[in-house]
């Protein structure tokens, strides 16, 4: 059975002024602020981020942190496959805004705990939000994603660099205007139809992981029904 983290010794994060960053101080994860340093080592040791985006109020991003980021075992292996970076959301909501869009463009949803797995270069080729420790339910367990990520890291790297480099590609044009050309009609209705799909009509939502509250989603289909109805 293993163990938990103690309050023993303290991580980078200790010398951060967030709230949310703090909580994470003395996770035996060896968590990095975003920073060079981080980034730095991860090309140096040729490791792929494990990024984590949180905010000190979230329920889940605390699931997650005592299933997991508390837990001896999973984070020596954390340690052992990646750079591990933690972010808070209201801290640097510009890297929130980036990498939240990249989890919707992967996943078609999004929430917090984000988390994001990446080159060196800050280009990632995966993209999920809360896991579990082991798997259960349908749901891919942290233990079990880490050590696929780490088998397809070491054997089919080319592969995922290159998918990397797609998504990091679509990244950059999924927000540019064409100049000159009218809005096609046909793009509202098909985004109106992709949560039409994904909508639950049970419990609510889009989707059927747990679900978090897209402001944008609910926005978008205000103005889609104002627009047609």
């Amino acid at each position: 059975m293993s163990s938990e983290s103690t309050e023993g010794n303290m991580n980078r994060l200790s010398h951060e002024k967030s709230p949310y960053l703090l909580q994470h101080a003395k996770n035996p994860v060896d968590w990095y602020p975003w920073g060079k340093e981080a980034f730095d080592l991860a090309q140096k040791e040729k490791k792929p981020i494990f990024l984590s985006i949180g905010y000190s109020t979230c329920h889940w991003c605390h699931v997650m942190a005592h299933e997991s980021f508390e837990d001896t075992d999973v984070a020596e292996l954390i340690n052992k496959v990646f750079i591990p970076i933690k972010v808070d959301r209201e801290e640097r909501p510009d890297i929130d805004k980036i990498y939240m869009t990249v989890c919707q463009m992967m996943t078609g949803s999004g929430g917090w705990p984000l988390t994001i797995i990446m080159t060196p270069e800050k280009k990632p080729f995966f993209a999920g939000t809360y896991f579990p420790k082991q798997t259960r339910f349908g749901r891919i367990g942290l233990v079990e994603l880490i050590k696929r990520i780490e088998e397809l890291w070491n054997n089919q790297r080319d592969e995922l660099l290159s998918s990397a480099n797609q998504i990091t590609f679509n990244l950059q044009n999924i927000d540019q205007e064409l100049p000159g050309e009218e809005f096609n009609e046909n793009v509202l209705k098909k985004a109106y139809q992709q949560l039409a799909n994904q909508f639950d009509s049970i419990n609510g939502g889009f989707g059927i992981k747990p679900k978090f509250p897209t402001p944008h989603n609910l926005i978008f289909l205000l103005r889609f029904w104002n627009r047609t109805g």
